[in-house]
């Protein structure tokens, strides 16, 4: 009965420790987490004063667009520039909510690893307590990367202090001699007081080189001719003195026939350059021996056409009503460099017969060349040839009649001299 009894008081105790324990943990738990809460507030305030001598300035490489969830806009007041060494896991990594408009002592400069380039959209404008007035001296030319091209809608004209309507009625004059350093002394040999009395004029080895004037002797062909029924001497030359532009030229072919001058031209032209290596010739003509003379006026062109052939075409109006026309090809084919084999054709065409001076209306006279020369210089050429005559029409009648042959081949030899 006792031992009932003692079991059964068990039994009903065991409820009344388990309460009794459930009590006595709630009691505790107040008291435990508030001792908590002041070893956490400790352990904060601990890491915080250490933060305080953390240099972020040293932390290179560090890059603050990976730091997540972290809130700059909050951190007010916070001089980075005095930090000094931690580990940015520690103290960053719980830095939320950090306000950077609030970061007044904050050097980004001194950051090292900081990549300026890509701070992209940054709006310093909104960037409050800072004073645009005071940024004077600034060299915007040495900021490298910036793109001036795209600084649009930038008006100008807004640019206080800039007086552009204060430069009107400026005189240059006197700025001029302000900046030169006034006016000249009294006794100055010059009004402006700098030329030292020179003045302007001829300076010898300045000369423009179309202002020189040059000249040449070109005596083409002077020969013996040599055929089954007479022989002779025939001359062909020309000369002129002039610039670049502007030539005075002389011309003269002929020839002499058994002790007598036959027919002979001179001409005098004016030769005015018209393109390269083009001259347009306007002059006088007058023919001479073997009849009465004649003048013409004279107008045409004489050069070098393509393929390095030299030509002279001219046109005549004479008395009377006469005209003519001349042609002359010629072409100079290197055989060495000193050996030349020249080709040459005249041809004459006359618009109305001149029974006194042998000649007849159309096609007249032609005469083609072939000569081999040795060139000893350039200055200095003898020559051997061979030359064929022909007359046509009314002028071979007229020939004919004074007992002179239409047609007739010579054996030629000269020597071509220039200077």
């Amino acid at each position: 009965m006792n031992l009932i009894k003692k079991v059964s008081a068990a039994q009903t105790a065991r409820p009344l420790n388990r309460y009794a324990m459930i009590m006595a943990v709630a009691c505790i738990m107040p008291v435990y987490s508030h001792a908590q809460s002041n070893v956490t507030s400790d352990t904060s305030s601990v890491v915080q004063n250490q933060v305080g001598d953390v240099n972020h300035s040293q932390m290179q490489g560090m890059d603050h667009s990976k730091m997540k969830d972290m809130d700059h806009s909050q951190m007010q007041g916070m001089d980075h520039s005095k930090t000094k060494k931690t580990s940015p896991s520690k103290s960053h990594g719980k830095t939320k909510t950090m306000d950077h408009r609030k970061t007044k002592k904050m050097d980004h400069s001194q950051m090292q690893g900081m990549d300026h380039s890509k701070m992209k959209e940054m709006d310093h404008s909104r960037m409050q307590g800072m004073d645009q007035s005071k940024m004077k001296g600034m060299d915007h030319s040495q900021m490298q990367g910036m793109d001036h091209s795209k600084m649009k809608e930038m008006d100008h004209s807004q640019m206080q202090g800039m007086g552009h309507g204060q430069m009107q009625g400026m005189d240059m004059g006197a700025m001029m001699k302000s900046m030169q350093g006034g006016a000249p002394p009294p006794g100055a040999r010059d009004p402006d007081g700098y030329s030292d009395g020179l003045a302007l004029g001829h300076m010898p080895g300045m000369d423009m080189a179309d202002d020189t004037i040059y000249s040449q002797v070109l005596i083409d062909r002077v020969e013996m001719f040599r055929s089954s029924g007479n022989h002779g001497q025939a001359l062909d030359a020309q000369a002129w003195i002039g610039g670049d532009v502007d030539k005075l030229w002389f011309k003269i072919d002929g020839e002499r026939e058994e002790g007598k001058l036959g027919a002979t031209r001179t001409e005098a032209l004016w030769n005015h350059a018209i393109a390269t290596y083009w001259g347009l010739q306007t002059g006088v003509r007058h023919d001479f021996g073997d009849g009465p003379g004649r003048t013409w006026a004279a107008l045409g062109v004489q050069g070098l056409a393509p393929y390095w052939f030299e030509v002279q075409a001219t046109a005549y109006v004479g008395q009377g009503g006469r005209t003519a026309l001349r042609f002359e090809p010629e072409y100079d084919l290197l055989l060495t460099q000193r050996l030349i084999l020249q080709p040459n054709m005249k041809v004459n065409l006359y618009g109305k017969n001149d029974p006194e001076r042998g000649i007849g209306s159309g096609l007249s006279d032609m005469e083609a060349g072939l000569r081999l020369r040795y060139e000893f210089s350039r200055k200095f050429a003898p020559y051997v040839g061979v030359v064929y005559n022909r007359k046509f029409g009314d002028t071979a009648s007229f020939a004919r009649a004074v007992g002179k042959p239409a047609s007739e081949t010579r054996l030629v030899g000269g020597v071509r001299v220039w200077f």
